[in-house]
């Protein structure tokens, strides 16, 4: 009797050949999708191949650069740079942004109060000092993945963002006009640990700005551990201002009061509604999964592809 594959292991097959089946709700290559879909690749697996195998096997097709191999990308050699361009070939993937860690540090004037632990670098620990060569190295590896959009922050949060404000603004607008002599587009995320956290102060800062080559990247669950409901509140403030969405989904410890990292579709952003509203205005931009969540047994493949499959019912129900 021939034996029978469940279907994660039929797909767990097809990734480690490098083979690739269209799932319900990713449709196949040609066949028109409700969101350009993305993933950071580093939230699947240190090593590229082995992400972008597990993208291959969803036919997602754009990728986000963070950390290849352990390392910052913002520290790779430019031999490790060529490996990971071929590989991306490779695969028939396409970079959606370059995910730097430009303005993911102190504000000189304001250092942040923040514990070390809680700040998530990814290999990348830069000052204010950085900025300038930081910018031009996001240039030239935007260039190098064939994107124009980087990702950035807006300094670790402080007491008062308010007060932080105006010298948050002052930097990334300058930032904006060295893009846009480079054509290229800085896309500030929204992050709970940085001056700009909520989708209101997202939406004001791109405002205020005021420059396409300034968008955000919209993270919804990222405002929701500031208290923020990302739908329709939040929403409401950044519609037609970000160009980029992450994906990720939480829910709050009843006892302590802290976020807790959940599979999509298990938490408290209702993605369904919100996913509904983003089609509806006609966003243009990639979604993407960045998992967090980790089940009991660490595994961060796996972990992926639960949320991936959260994703996958709420995008069925959105179409």
């Amino acid at each position: 009797m021939s034996p029978r594959w469940t279907r994660r292991e039929f797909t767990s097959t097809l990734a480690t050949l490098g083979l690739g089946v269209a799932l319900p709700g990713f449709p196949k290559p040609g066949k028109a999708a409700p969101f350009k879909l993305g993933i950071i690749t580093d939230e699947v697996a240190p090593d590229l191949e082995q992400a972008l195998r597990f993208m291959v096997s969803y036919s997602i097709p754009y990728c986000e650069l963070r950390t290849l191999w352990q390392k910052n990308l913002m520290t790779l050699t430019p031999g490790e740079m060529h490996r990971a361009r071929q590989l991306i070939r490779k695969h028939g993937v396409k970079v959606a942004a370059i995910d730097s860690p430009l303005f993911k540090y102190d504000l000189p004037e304001m250092p942040a109060p923040l514990p070390s632990q809680k700040r998530d670098l990814f290999g990348a620990d830069y000052t204010d000092k950085d900025t300038d060569d930081l910018l031009q190295r996001c240039f030239n590896l935007a260039r190098f993945f064939g994107t124009s959009r980087i990702r950035v922050f807006s300094y670790f949060r402080v007491a008062q963002p308010e007060k932080a404000y105006p010298l948050v603004r002052e930097r990334l607008a300058k930032a904006a006009v060295l893009a846009a002599r480079q054509d290229m587009i800085l896309m500030v995320e929204n992050e709970n640990v940085c001056n700009i956290g909520t989708s209101k102060e997202l939406g004001r800062l791109v405002r205020d700005i005021n420059s396409p080559h300034l968008r955000g990247n919209w993270d919804p669950a990222n405002a929701a551990v500031l208290g923020e409901i990302p739908y329709p509140d939040g929403y409401r403030e950044v519609r037609g201002l970000f160009a980029h969405m992450h994906i990720k989904d939480l829910r709050m410890d009843p006892q302590t009061g802290q976020a807790i990292w959940a599979r999509v579709g298990d938490g408290i952003v209702d993605y369904r509604e919100l996913l509904k509203a983003v089609r509806a205005d006609g966003f243009d931009g990639v979604i993407s999964l960045e998992t967090h969540y980790r089940r009991p047994d660490g595994n961060a493949l796996e972990s992926s592809r639960e949320s991936l499959e959260g994703l996958r019912r709420i995008i069925q129900g959105v179409s």
